[in-house]
């Protein structure tokens, strides 16, 4: 098996095995890394200058997460926009061949709303004395 079908053979059944879903994604993405590193390797960049950058573009895709992150408990919002926005982002997530038949049960205001007080809990533990 060529070295590169192999990587993204693992990638696919590592993602398979701790999420359940987005084998699709993970190997597209891989697959697109792979090509543009190929590309720099035929250049005679080293594999050490690959690496580097590549923990670099990683570091600055979490950044960037964690720039366009909402802070649901911060937000200033109304409590129905804030549901709304919950009921989006779970509607999102469950768009995944294993829960989408069930995504509107999931995303109906009476199981949000309880995740929603579930997530503020959670939360607010952490800051108090006991």
């Amino acid at each position: 098996m060529h070295p590169a079908a192999r990587i993204l053979t693992d990638i696919a059944r590592s993602q398979d095995a701790e999420v359940g879903d987005g084998t699709t994604s993970v190997v597209v993405l891989a697959g697109e890394i792979l090509k543009e590193v190929r590309d720099l390797v035929e250049q005679g960049v080293s594999s050490q200058t690959i690496i580097k950058g590549l923990r670099r573009a990683s570091a600055m895709a979490v950044n960037k997460v964690k720039e366009i992150a909402v802070d649901m408990l911060d937000a200033a919002d109304s409590q129905e926009k804030k549901v709304e926005t919950l009921r989006r982002l779970a509607a999102t997530a469950m768009n995944s061949k294993l829960i989408k038949r069930n995504s509107d049960f999931f995303t109906k205001s009476e199981i949000i709303l309880p995740a929603a007080a579930i997530t503020t809990l959670v939360s607010k533990a952490d800051e108090m004395v006991l």
